[in-house]
């Protein structure tokens, strides 16, 4: 199966809209010619414009369908959605490090939808540190920084030695430079420019992006280049449409 590809899965909610979540992850790593699989931490009920109804998926139904899936197959990259805990996160980390630890993962922590809707509050921030030690890229935006790590727009170097993951800061929220993405690497920060001109705000775009990211980890990509490729194939999606939901091409 698949012998040339190789297999990237997804943890994340399900939106039936197709805009965000494991739909739209799924039809980001078939674009980028890797096998993608997902589990579900979550059913909504949701469309492009408006969210009512969330259903969490019972973590041991997740981490059991973990198990399968790495049991049967070598799993080279995991993109992490929605979860209403961190230690619902945390569980799946432990799962997928106890059985592959070379496994890359990136988590894209989506703490509130673009509806306004909370998913992810960060209460109890003492194993915070402990549990990003086992991701290998967070994608958070502007928002999300800030509730990850107050204080981190105005000083930002303390955090090299409070954890080992990588960060991309995603600068949709960016007042001063709208677009400029930041890759937060040990001892490096990357800026990344946009490109394209004519991006329309996405439905789900945050979640085409770590999508992305992860297909390009599992092809063997560095960091830095997994992030510049995806942020190419991200402003694509952008001008695709002027609609909540794009189109995927590459």
């Amino acid at each position: 199966m698949s012998e040339n590809r190789p297999f990237v899965l997804t943890i994340a909610g399900l939106d039936p809209s197709g805009g965000a979540g494991i739909l739209a992850d799924i039809k980001t790593f078939e674009q980028h010619k890797v096998t993608g699989f997902a589990i579900a931490t979550a059913n909504t009920i949701q469309t492009e414009n408006e969210f009512y109804k969330i259903e969490w998926i019972n973590i041991n139904f997740v981490v059991r369908s973990i198990e399968v899936l790495f049991q049967s197959y070598k799993i080279s990259a995991v993109k992490i959605g929605i979860v209403p805990s961190l230690s619902y996160l945390n569980r799946i980390l432990s799962t997928i490090k106890l059985i592959s630890p070379d496994t890359k993962i990136v988590w894209d922590p989506v703490l509130k939808s673009t509806t306004e809707f909370d998913f992810l509050n960060i209460e109890d921030r003492s194993d915070l540190n402990q549990i990003l030690s086992k991701i290998n890229l967070i994608t958070p935006n502007y928002i999300e920084i800030e509730k990850l790590f107050p204080g981190f727009i105005k000083d930002h170097l303390w955090i090299e030695n409070e954890i080992s993951t990588a960060i991309l800061l995603k600068g949709g929220h960016n007042s001063n430079e709208i677009g400029k993405d930041q890759l937060f690497l040990k001892n490096k920060i990357l800026d990344l420019f946009p490109t394209e001109k004519g991006c329309h705000e996405k439905h789900g775009s945050g979640c085409v992006l770590s999508s992305a990211i992860a297909s390009n980890l599992a092809l063997d990509q560095t960091m830095e280049i997994a992030c510049k490729n995806a942020k190419t194939y991200i402003e694509k999606y952008l001008t695709s449409t002027s609609t909540l939901i794009g189109y995927h091409h590459v």
